[in-house]
Protein backbone atom coordinates (compact mmCIF):
# COMPACT_ATOMS: atom_id res chain seq x y z
CA UNK A 1 0.00 0.00 0.00
CA UNK A 2 1.40 3.03 -0.76
CA UNK A 3 1.06 6.08 1.83
CA UNK A 4 0.92 9.68 1.13
CA UNK A 5 3.67 12.05 1.97
CA UNK A 6 3.18 13.68 5.45
CA UNK A 7 3.64 17.13 5.50
CA UNK A 8 7.13 16.57 8.00
CA UNK A 9 8.60 15.10 4.38
CA UNK A 10 7.30 17.26 2.03
CA UNK A 11 8.81 20.42 4.48
CA UNK A 12 11.98 18.32 4.01
CA UNK A 13 15.35 20.55 5.14
CA UNK A 14 13.08 23.17 6.42
CA UNK A 15 12.40 20.83 10.05
CA UNK A 16 15.53 19.24 10.51
CA UNK A 17 16.30 21.93 13.46
CA UNK A 18 14.27 19.99 15.60
CA UNK A 19 16.60 16.88 16.45
CA UNK A 20 18.96 19.62 16.94
CA UNK A 21 17.45 21.64 19.17
CA UNK A 22 16.32 18.51 21.42
CA UNK A 23 19.99 17.48 20.95
CA UNK A 24 21.26 20.27 22.65
CA UNK A 25 18.55 20.55 25.20
CA UNK A 26 19.70 16.78 26.04
CA UNK A 27 23.25 17.76 26.35
CA UNK A 28 23.20 20.76 28.64
CA UNK A 29 20.94 18.61 31.11
CA UNK A 30 18.25 20.75 30.54
CA UNK A 31 14.49 19.08 31.49
CA UNK A 32 13.26 17.31 28.48
CA UNK A 33 10.79 14.82 30.36
CA UNK A 34 7.71 16.68 30.49
CA UNK A 35 5.74 14.12 28.22
CA UNK A 36 7.39 11.34 29.73
CA UNK A 37 5.98 12.51 33.18
CA UNK A 38 2.74 13.06 32.10
CA UNK A 39 2.38 9.39 30.34
CA UNK A 40 4.13 7.68 33.32
CA UNK A 41 1.58 9.31 35.62
CA UNK A 42 -0.79 7.24 33.33
CA UNK A 43 0.63 3.74 33.27
CA UNK A 44 0.55 0.78 35.54
CA UNK A 45 4.22 0.12 36.34
CA UNK A 46 5.24 -1.92 33.32
CA UNK A 47 2.70 -0.64 30.93
CA UNK A 48 3.15 -1.23 27.20
CA UNK A 49 3.63 1.93 25.47
CA UNK A 50 3.75 2.54 21.67
CA UNK A 51 5.41 6.23 20.68
CA UNK A 52 4.03 7.02 17.43
CA UNK A 53 6.78 9.68 15.32
CA UNK A 54 9.03 8.85 18.49
CA UNK A 55 11.50 11.58 17.02
CA UNK A 56 15.30 11.90 18.69
CA UNK A 57 13.99 9.43 21.40
CA UNK A 58 13.59 11.47 24.51
CA UNK A 59 9.85 10.83 25.50
CA UNK A 60 10.62 6.85 24.57
CA UNK A 61 13.71 6.32 25.92
CA UNK A 62 12.45 8.29 29.58
CA UNK A 63 9.71 6.05 29.35
CA UNK A 64 12.14 3.02 29.20
CA UNK A 65 14.11 4.00 31.79
CA UNK A 66 10.72 4.42 33.90
CA UNK A 67 11.09 0.59 33.19
CA UNK A 68 8.04 0.47 30.41
CA UNK A 69 7.73 -1.76 27.96
CA UNK A 70 8.16 0.81 24.93
CA UNK A 71 7.96 0.57 21.44
CA UNK A 72 9.13 3.66 19.61
CA UNK A 73 8.56 3.97 15.38
CA UNK A 74 10.19 7.28 13.57
CA UNK A 75 10.01 7.44 9.58
CA UNK A 76 12.56 9.98 9.30
CA UNK A 77 16.13 8.37 9.08
CA UNK A 78 17.92 11.57 9.95
CA UNK A 79 16.04 11.70 13.69
CA UNK A 80 15.95 7.74 13.54
CA UNK A 81 20.06 7.61 13.33
CA UNK A 82 19.70 10.52 15.94
CA UNK A 83 17.44 8.64 18.48
CA UNK A 84 19.96 5.63 18.09
CA UNK A 85 23.34 7.41 18.78
CA UNK A 86 21.90 9.31 21.82
CA UNK A 87 19.75 6.34 23.10
CA UNK A 88 22.14 3.31 22.00
CA UNK A 89 19.55 0.64 24.30
CA UNK A 90 16.57 2.38 22.55
CA UNK A 91 15.11 0.17 19.24
CA UNK A 92 12.89 2.64 17.14
CA UNK A 93 10.98 1.03 14.22
CA UNK A 94 11.24 2.50 10.85
CA UNK A 95 7.27 3.08 10.35
CA UNK A 96 5.23 5.82 10.12
CA UNK A 97 1.64 5.57 11.97
CA UNK A 98 -0.69 3.94 9.14
CA UNK A 99 2.46 1.43 8.12
CA UNK A 100 1.54 -0.11 11.81
CA UNK A 101 -0.45 -3.09 12.11
CA UNK A 102 -2.13 -4.33 15.38
CA UNK A 103 -1.37 -7.83 14.35
CA UNK A 104 2.00 -7.29 14.17
CA UNK A 105 3.31 -5.09 16.67
CA UNK A 106 0.35 -5.83 19.31
CA UNK A 107 -1.90 -3.98 21.56
CA UNK A 108 -0.76 -1.19 24.16
CA UNK A 109 -1.92 0.06 27.63
CA UNK A 110 -0.92 3.68 26.29
CA UNK A 111 -0.41 5.35 22.54
CA UNK A 112 1.77 8.39 22.59
CA UNK A 113 1.24 11.12 19.72
CA UNK A 114 3.25 13.75 21.23
CA UNK A 115 5.89 16.33 19.48
CA UNK A 116 3.37 17.64 16.77
CA UNK A 117 2.85 14.90 15.14
CA UNK A 118 -0.72 15.20 14.11
CA UNK A 119 -0.07 18.61 12.64
CA UNK A 120 2.96 17.06 10.62
CA UNK A 121 0.37 13.90 9.04
CA UNK A 122 0.05 13.34 5.14
CA UNK A 123 -3.03 15.35 4.55
CA UNK A 124 -6.56 13.72 4.85
CA UNK A 125 -5.33 11.19 7.09
CA UNK A 126 -5.56 12.58 10.36
CA UNK A 127 -9.04 10.16 11.00
CA UNK A 128 -7.13 7.17 9.55
CA UNK A 129 -4.29 7.78 12.00
CA UNK A 130 -6.86 7.85 14.81
CA UNK A 131 -8.43 5.46 13.18
CA UNK A 132 -5.19 3.20 13.51
CA UNK A 133 -4.19 4.33 17.20
CA UNK A 134 -8.23 2.82 18.33
CA UNK A 135 -6.98 -0.38 17.08
CA UNK A 136 -3.70 -0.76 18.50
CA UNK A 137 -5.20 0.12 21.93
CA UNK A 138 -5.75 -2.81 24.58
CA UNK A 139 -8.89 -3.25 26.47
CA UNK A 140 -9.02 -0.04 28.52
CA UNK A 141 -5.84 1.82 26.98
CA UNK A 142 -5.02 5.34 26.66
CA UNK A 143 -3.69 7.92 24.07
CA UNK A 144 -1.92 10.70 25.11
CA UNK A 145 -2.09 13.50 21.65
CA UNK A 146 0.05 16.67 22.22
CA UNK A 147 0.29 19.11 19.31
CA UNK A 148 0.19 23.55 18.62
CA UNK A 149 -3.62 24.15 17.50
CA UNK A 150 -2.05 26.96 15.14
CA UNK A 151 0.79 26.13 12.16
CA UNK A 152 3.70 27.66 14.36
CA UNK A 153 6.45 25.64 12.86
CA UNK A 154 7.62 24.98 9.18
CA UNK A 155 5.20 22.87 7.21
CA UNK A 156 2.65 22.29 9.54
CA UNK A 157 -1.17 22.40 9.56
CA UNK A 158 -3.50 24.75 11.49
CA UNK A 159 -5.49 22.02 13.87
CA UNK A 160 -7.89 23.20 15.95
CA UNK A 161 -9.26 22.13 18.89
CA UNK A 162 -12.93 21.34 17.85
CA UNK A 163 -12.13 20.49 14.30
CA UNK A 164 -9.90 17.34 15.96
CA UNK A 165 -12.47 16.20 18.63
CA UNK A 166 -15.14 15.76 15.89
CA UNK A 167 -12.06 13.84 13.77
CA UNK A 168 -11.59 11.59 17.09
CA UNK A 169 -15.18 10.93 17.34
CA UNK A 170 -15.35 9.87 13.78
CA UNK A 171 -12.76 7.84 14.26
CA UNK A 172 -14.11 6.17 16.69
CA UNK A 173 -12.16 7.48 20.08
CA UNK A 174 -13.31 9.93 22.64
CA UNK A 175 -12.19 12.91 24.78
CA UNK A 176 -11.45 11.58 28.16
CA UNK A 177 -9.52 14.89 29.09
CA UNK A 178 -7.85 17.87 27.42
CA UNK A 179 -5.28 20.14 29.02
CA UNK A 180 -3.17 23.15 28.06
CA UNK A 181 -0.06 21.50 28.96
CA UNK A 182 1.92 18.93 30.17
CA UNK A 183 2.18 20.41 33.75
CA UNK A 184 -2.09 20.30 33.31
CA UNK A 185 -2.63 23.89 32.63
CA UNK A 186 -5.97 24.80 31.94
CA UNK A 187 -6.98 24.43 27.81
CA UNK A 188 -5.86 27.50 25.89
CA UNK A 189 -5.73 28.42 22.23
CA UNK A 190 -2.11 27.64 21.73
CA UNK A 191 -1.45 23.98 22.92
CA UNK A 192 -3.23 20.78 23.56
CA UNK A 193 -2.39 17.50 25.69
CA UNK A 194 -5.55 14.89 24.90
CA UNK A 195 -6.19 11.87 26.76
CA UNK A 196 -8.39 9.54 24.31
CA UNK A 197 -9.85 6.28 24.92
CA UNK A 198 -12.29 4.09 22.88
CA UNK A 199 -15.69 5.27 22.46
Amino acid sequence: MSLPRTRWELTGQGNRGYGQHFAEQVARGADVDGEARFVDALAARGARILDIGSGMGRVAASLQARGHEVVATEPDPDLRAQSESTYADLAVLPHEALALDPAEVGAFDLVVVVGNVMIYLGEDTEVAVLERVRDLLAPGGRAVVGFHLTAVKTGSRTYPADEFVADVASAGLRVVHRFGSYELHEPNDDYAVWVLTRA
